[in-house]
């Protein structure tokens, strides 16, 4: 056994490289579309993740505001092997209506459980959840549709495989906060030593702040990959003590402005690997995923966060057979990568977020409170 591959037992990243894109999109099979509207009151949209092939999947549900559609159908239990997309939406719980969109636009290409002799005789089954952005743009009517989230649909179809996934206050993510900062989508992925790769999506849009109140530098920075250089893979501020206060102070204004308004949010993420999991992995995967999760946000899973993770396996990537010994343990190193890609693109959703102006003042992001050098390409 290798160092690299005892490396994750101890809690470190040392020999571990990023995909080509560091994004979900290194997973073969899977691919990303957006779809944002932000003015006239909107400040919402979609995202779809896509399996045109087919993939397993699983789910893990710790938030205690959730607004989800079609978890049932992942339970390990459950009938239906494969699923071909997953919707995350803003918009709350009115979000889950625009997923039926996903569900016609798959129709249209019968993907589906076939259900009739006809090519386009399926239902597609489209697991889906929403974040709370209800209002942020103005108008609380304002809120992803199924046309929405079928345009987001065909820009995954579009999506070259392998494309890097934009990241940033975009898609789903377009109206999103995280600790009274805009937050947004991002996305990070790893190469284990054995050619297995695990990445995550993630739509940050939490109670809780991904930053550390003493350094305002992300919880979750630790877990950022190393290039040979040994600089990490994002650049990050090193705020003075002064810097610190004033944010501090700016923050601490921004509640007492805000302390009228319910504190409504919820996280989601998709981890994805093409290590050829069994459902009830894929199950554990996206449990395991939550630690990841708890690493970049604190508070998190609170009775008003509806946080929430799936899991995908398009396969493709052997894995040892169930019977033999070896299997747990190879199993376990996909769950571990899977927590630290999950915490990696919550760091990269913070510091991708881009700030605007909303009806009810200014919506500051991350890389707006201090300054920083642009972040530089993906590490390889």
């Amino acid at each position: 056994m290798t160092t690299s591959d005892l490396d994750w037992r101890l809690g470190g990243s040392d020999g571990l490289v990023a995909g080509p894109t560091n994004s979900i999109a290194d997973v073969r099979g899977v691919r990303v579309g957006h779809a944002s509207r932000e003015g006239d009151g909107w400040l919402t949209g979609n995202t779809v993740l896509l399996a045109p092939d087919g993939a397993r999947a699983g789910v893990d549900v710790r938030g205690g505001g959730p607004a989800t559609r079609e978890t049932p159908a992942l339970d390990p239990t459950a009938l239906v092997e494969t699923i071909h997309a997953v919707s995350l939406s803003g918009g709350s719980a009115y979000g889950l209506e625009s997923a039926a969109g996903v569900m016609l636009g798959l129709e249209d290409r019968g993907l589906g459980v076939p259900v009739g002799p006809g090519p386009r005789d399926v239902v597609p089954v489209v697991p889906a959840a929403s974040i709370f952005d209800l209002g942020r743009g103005g108008d609380v009517h304002a809120r992803p549709d199924p046309g929405l989230a079928r345009e987001a649909l065909e820009a995954a179809f579009a999506a070259e495989p392998g494309a890097a996934v934009q990241q940033g206050s975009v898609g789903a993510g377009t109206g999103a906060v995280t600790g009274l900062m805009r937050g947004g989508v991002g996305s990070a992925s790893v190469v284990l030593p054995g050619g297995v790769t695990v990445a995550a999506l993630v739509v940050l849009n939490s109670l809780g702040s991904p930053l550390d109140p003493r350094t305002a530098v992300p919880h979750g920075a630790s877990a950022l990959l190393r290039r040979p250089d040994g600089s990490p893979e994002i650049e990050l501020p090193s705020p003075t003590p002064d810097q610190v206060r004033e944010v501090r102070q700016r923050i601490s204004d921004e509640i007492e402005r805000r302390s009228t308004l319910k504190p409504l949010n919820t996280t989601l993420a998709v981890v994805a690997t093409d290590a050829d999991l069994t459902r009830a992995e894929l199950t554990r995967l996206a449990a395991a995923s939550h630690t990841g999760m708890a690493r970049a946000i604190r508070p998190v899973a609170t009775l008003s966060d509806g946080d929430v993770v799936f899991s995908l396996s398009p396969g493709g990537a052997g894995l040892p057979e169930a019977a033999t010994d070896a299997r747990p343990d190879a199993v376990n190193h996909v769950l571990s990568a899977g927590a630290d890609a999950l915490t990696r693109a919550i760091v990269h959703a913070t510091c991708a977020a881009t700030s605007t102006v909303t009806p009810a003042g200014p919506l500051v992001a991350y890389r707006d409170l201090f300054p920083r050098r642009p972040t530089p390409p993906p590490p390889r």
